[in-house]
C-alpha cells in the first residue's frame, strides 16, 4: 500500500467531506480508495517528475504539464484525439508510448472518454471536476477482452484495490491539446499523463 494512502486518509476524507453536493457527483461513484488517489494528484505528479529528472523525455513530460489548463465546453472536448502515455516513476524513470486513438463522447447526457486503440485500452465516465476539468472514472481492458467497467462502488466491490479501476484528471491546455492525469495507477509507475492533440 502507498504510503500515501496510509498517511493521508485523514486528509482526504476531509477534503471530500468539504465538497458541496452540488459537485458530488464523481465521488457518490468513486471507490474510497481513489478519492484518496484523486486527492493525492499534486503529490503523485511530483513523485513522477522527480524519479524522472534526467531522463532523456523529462523535458517532454514537463511540457505537458506545465501547460496552463483553459476551460472549454463539453461540446469543445467532443471529438477524436490523438494520444499518448507517458509513465513517470516506478518500474523506469520514464516510458513514452506511440500515439494512438481517444475519443471524447456524449452519450445520453454522459460525457465519455476513450481510449480505443493500442493493446490497452481505457474507457470511463468524465464528471465535472471541483476545480475545473473533468474527473474520469474508467477501467483499463487489454486487447481482445470485453470492455472493462469502473467498479467504484458497485458488485466487484471488496478488494482494496481493483488493478482496472482508472481515476484522473482531464484538462484542456488549449483549442487542440488537453491532457489527462492519473494518479498512482495500480501497476508499473508512480504518475501517468495522458498527452492529447488534434
Amino acid at each position: 500500500m502507498q504510503t500515501w494512502l496510509r498517511s493521508g486518509s485523514l486528509i482526504a476524507l476531509t477534503l471530500s467531506a468539504g465538497i458541496s453536493a452540488a459537485h458530488a457527483g464523481w465521488q457518490d461513484e468513486a471507490s474510497r480508495y481513489d478519492v484518496q488517489r484523486m486527492s493525492a494528484l499534486e503529490e503523485s505528479r511530483s513523485h513522477g517528475l522527480s524519479e524522472a529528472a534526467g531522463g532523456p523525455d523529462a523535458a517532454l513530460a514537463h511540457a505537458v504539464l506545465d501547460a496552463a489548463p483553459v476551460a472549454v465546453s463539453e461540446r469543445a472536448l467532443a471529438g477524436s484525439w490523438r494520444c499518448r502515455t507517458i509513465r513517470l516513476g516506478g518500474m523506469a524513470p520514464e516510458v513514452v508510448y506511440s500515439w494512438f486513438k481517444c475519443r471524447v463522447s456524449d452519450r445520453g447526457g454522459a460525457l465519455m472518454f476513450q481510449k480505443v486503440s493500442g493493446t490497452q485500452t481505457l474507457s470511463g465516465r468524465l464528471y465535472p471536476g471541483e476545480s475545473g476539468g473533468y474527473v474520469l472514472l474508467g477501467a483499463l481492458s487489454a486487447k481482445g477482452e470485453p470492455v472493462h467497467r469502473y467498479s467504484g462502488n458497485g458488485p466487484s466491490v471488496g478488494a482494496a484495490v481493483t488493478p482496472d479501476d482508472t481515476v484522473g484528471l482531464l484538462v484542456a491546455t488549449g483549442r487542440s491539446s488537453a491532457r489527462l492525469e492519473l494518479p498512482y495507477p495500480v501497476q508499473e509507475s508512480v504518475f501517468d499523463v495522458i498527452q492529447m492533440k488534434r
